[in-house]
């Protein structure tokens, strides 16, 4: 029971984080405060939420927010089993002692991890109405079946997941290009 309820501790975490900062976002300047405080990252593990374009890709634009993604390094696993000695064979032809085998197993890593950033709405635009337009989004395609209840949950992140692998993009953190490709966001003509 312990590990359920850790399980589920670690899952939510993420999402929390997300609200903290979509939250924070639309603050006004706290009382004990000299400025106005400024989120400059959202942080979901390995994948990120930037508005400070400082902290963005090589060349960032300023007033764009970034998400920032680590794709997980390719691993190839190898196993040879390598003979140590030969069976034992007796006079009539039957098995006195088995072959014996030593199993060699090897890992290593084909490619290497990877930093990712891509153009991502910023944060003051995650409100509940825009998370539940994009679960209907996902609805309408078949890729989501929970609520349209505006909560960027697990459900609603693998679902924006699976939407962007089919253009290459693995990632829980929805692309500002996904957006568009969902009706969310308006098309930039400039």
């Amino acid at each position: 029971m312990n590990r359920t309820i850790r399980a589920r501790a670690s899952r939510v975490t993420p999402v929390m984080a997300f609200g903290v900062v979509v939250a924070l976002s639309s603050c006004s300047q706290a009382p004990w405060e000299h400025g106005p405080q400024e989120v400059t990252r959202a942080d979901f593990g390995d994948e990120q939420i930037i508005t400070d374009f400082t902290l963005g890709p090589p060349n960032a634009k300023p007033g764009v927010c970034y998400g920032k993604d680590v794709t997980p390094a390719t691993i190839e696993h190898s196993v040879e089993h390598k003979l140590i000695e030969e069976a034992r064979i007796g006079p009539e032809g039957n098995i006195i002692a088995p072959a014996k085998y030593e199993t060699i197993t090897e890992s290593r890593i084909v490619e290497d991890r990877e930093s990712i950033y891509f153009e991502t709405p910023c944060p003051p635009r995650w409100t509940p109405e825009f998370i539940a337009s994009i679960q209907r989004a996902l609805n309408a395609r078949g890729l989501y079946e929970g609520s349209t209840d505006g909560i960027l949950d697990e459900p609603t992140r693998l679902a924006i997941r699976t939407f962007q692998k089919q253009t290459g993009l693995n990632s829980t953190i929805l692309s500002t290009e996904s957006a568009r490709r969902l009706g969310l966001v308006e098309v930039d003509l400039g």
